[in-house]
């Protein structure tokens, strides 16, 4: 068991201890603080506490958790686009259905074990779990991740993604008509609020910033191309489904196409890109003609 002690900020006075626990400590889901309250698993300022209490700021909440299931990564012999390769930084174009780092219902045919049987030097930042990996990409999106090969790369890198210096453009296909050419969505990401295992569009996520400029339009789609400012989990989907133009397919046709950072030890500006995967041309294909049919008929 893992003991912890949290002391209550101004942003959760007179919230429920559940609810504040599970929004101060994100390890914490709203289900699994209310199982430990009932169970009095959590005191408050060494006293435990009714379910309805509300915190108060200075309240010191000590609590345990069950320590994370230790997972045996093994290197596995599957095939890697690798775009780019030296000794400090690998980029890789990820098909779509691949999971990037192993978890509990994926232990297997992830891109960590790939990487661990192609590359033998890999960072350990992230723990034996997420060596190497700097960011991530869904399961259901295809394109293009850099991975460190040692902690030094590995930090330079993080810190240009937290200071928004790396760019990455997406290729997105979605629902109904987009009527104006480009836009901003600005709309904070963080658990939903009704169930705590989806990301949404809430008052108390993290701030989350979204370009995009349409492509070309269809018959009931829209191609557009994204950049994103921020990195939020599943910032795409998220905001796309919240101005009302959801993926198409909700993430299968969602393409990390272009990628650009700074390369840690020589300090050049370095640029790649991937092609879209066929699934990808062959749908846009498809609308084409349908709309090309759809204009012969009118």
């Amino acid at each position: 068991m893992n003991n912890k002690l949290i002391t209550v900020t101004e942003e959760v006075v007179d919230q429920r201890l559940d609810k504040a626990l599970s929004t101060l400590d994100p390890e914490v889901s709203r289900t699994q603080a209310v199982t430990m309250v009932k169970e009095g698993a959590i005191t408050v300022n060494d006293q435990v506490k009714k379910p309805k209490y509300k915190v108060q700021l200075g309240d010191v909440i000590s609590y345990s958790v069950k320590e994370p299931e230790v997972l045996s990564i093994e290197a596995e012999d599957i095939p890697l686009d690798v775009i780019y390769e030296d000794e400090d930084v690998i980029v890789v174009n990820k098909p779509q259905g691949m999971v990037v780092h192993p978890s509990a219902g994926h232990t297997s045919g992830t891109l960590v074990n790939a990487l661990m049987y192609h590359c033998k030097d890999l960072s350990s930042i992230n723990g034996v779990v997420r060596p190497g990996i700097v960011h991530r990409i869904d399961k259901d999106t295809s394109g293009l991740l850099m991975v460190a090969k040692n902690d030094k790369a590995h930090l330079a890198l993080a810190q240009e993604l937290k200071e928004h210096k790396a760019d990455r453009y997406y290729i997105a296909l979605v629902h109904g008509e987009i009527t104006h050419s480009k836009g901003t969505i600005d709309a904070p990401v963080g658990r939903s609020k009704t169930d705590r295992q989806k990301m949404a569009v809430v008052d108390h996520g993290k701030p989350a910033v979204s370009h995009f400029e349409v492509l070309e339009h269809f018959p009931a789609f829209t191609l557009v191309e994204c950049q994103l400012e921020t990195g939020r989990t599943h910032q795409i989907r998220v905001h796309f489904r919240y101005i009302e133009h959801p993926l198409a397919g909700e993430g299968q046709y969602l393409h990390a196409k272009t990628l650009a950072f700074t390369h840690p030890r020589t300090g050049e500006k370095m640029t790649f890109e991937a092609p879209l995967p066929q699934n990808f041309t062959d749908m846009i294909e498809t609308l084409r003609k349908s709309r090309i049919v759809k204009l012969e008929k009118n």
